[in-house]
């Protein structure tokens, strides 16, 4: 069993998921999971669906175009002013009709193939590549087990929707053989009846069909971008190694810190300032401390933020230059007040404290 584990490791078999940044750089370069039968299926489906419900309208809109043509426009004189007047309306009259339609066709295939691959905009695949004119990868493309799946699924396909309109339309043959006795009315409405009916089913069916080709589709990209032992490791070391990656970590890492520090500001006792480059903000609880602590700190644009989320806060702010630039480069945030600045800081808290008149006897 080690031993099968050794080789497999060894040559590289491809056994493991792909990890997301393997399935950025494939998507990147195009390679998704998409099927081209769940679009045309969807929009077949809609479209027929679309015309059995608005049917009665697209057949008067036709009847209107109709009637217009021969009790109005064939009474026009012949100018080229006319001529222009009747293009233009029938032109108008014809496009609102087809309009809905084909409004309706656009939204569903962008529908169905944003459901499938989301939002992806690839100039790689209308790059010129030359490898696809070797006859020999075209031999072998011929001959590969996708060709042999495409062949039998347009097999499936054909035997379905063949055997699908056979049947429905050998249930109608009474009234399909009797049309010679309908008005052109009623022939028209049986034949348009019919067509609906079969379009829907025969779409129905190719949705299905459409939904296991998906999966297929799924299955073998899945099986494509598939990654091996030492591919993980190779794009681990990758990862680790590129400046812009560690960058990108080492600014969410200050991000986090500037946030977390920020959050203490309001539970200082006092911020000392320089006043404008520095701001130290000190914490100070007799009870568990045994000496002051610097809960943040900050220079030029940071001290402005301190500054103003103290005063938010209404926590005292003492100017006091060398105090706060000692601060700012002996003391790191969370550390204690050395021993050299003790009674400095001291001197400022006692202060504060007798301006907010915290103990007995103070203001």
């Amino acid at each position: 069993m080690l031993l099968r584990l050794d080789l497999q490791l060894f040559s590289g078999e491809k056994t493991e998921k792909a990890t997301p940044q393997k399935r950025q750089e494939v998507r990147k370069k195009g390679q998704v999971a998409k099927s081209p039968e769940v679009s045309s299926a969807l929009t077949l489906l809609i479209a027929f669906s679309f015309l059995m419900i608005g049917r009665k309208s697209i057949v008067d809109g036709c009847l209107s175009i109709y009637r217009h043509s021969f009790q109005e426009y064939l009474l026009w004189d012949m100018t080229v002013a006319n001529t222009r007047v009747i293009f233009n309306q029938i032109v108008w009259d014809a496009a609102k009709l087809v309009a809905p339609i084909l409004a309706v066709i656009m939204v569903t295939g962008v529908a169905a193939n944003y459901i499938q691959v989301g939002l992806l905009f690839n100039l790689e695949s209308i790059k010129m590549n030359l490898g696809k004119l070797n006859p020999l990868q075209g031999a072998k493309n011929i001959l590969s087990m996708r060709t042999v799946v495409e062949l039998i699924k347009s097999i499936l396909k054909i035997i379905i929707t063949g055997g699908i309109a056979f049947l429905l339309i050998w249930k109608q043959k009474a009234e399909l053989f009797s049309l010679g006795q309908r008005n052109l009315l009623d022939a028209a409405r049986l034949i348009g009846s019919l067509m609906s009916k079969v379009g829907v089913t025969i779409s129905l069916c190719l949705v299905v069909l459409a939904a296991a080709d998906y999966f297929y589709k799924r299955f073998e990209y899945e099986k494509q971008i598939r990654m091996s032992k030492q591919d993980i490791k190779d794009e681990h070391k990758k990862s680790e190694g590129d400046p812009h990656i560690k960058g990108k970590r080492r600014a969410i890492q200050r991000q986090l810190s500037m946030n977390r520090m920020m959050q203490e500001v309001p539970k200082a006792d006092v911020v000392i300032t320089n006043p404008t480059h520095f701001a130290v903000a000190v914490r100070y609880d007799f009870e568990t401390m045994d000496a002051p602590q610097v809960i943040a700190k900050g220079k030029d644009h940071i001290a402005l933020k301190i500054k103003e989320i103290a005063k938010d806060n209404k926590i005292s702010t003492v100017e006091n230059r060398p105090l706060a630039r000692a601060l700012f480069a002996a003391v790191e945030v969370g550390d204690t007040i050395p021993e050299e600045l003790f009674n400095a800081v001291g001197e400022i808290l006692a202060y504060v404290y007798y301006q907010e008149g915290r103990y007995k006897g103070m203001k």
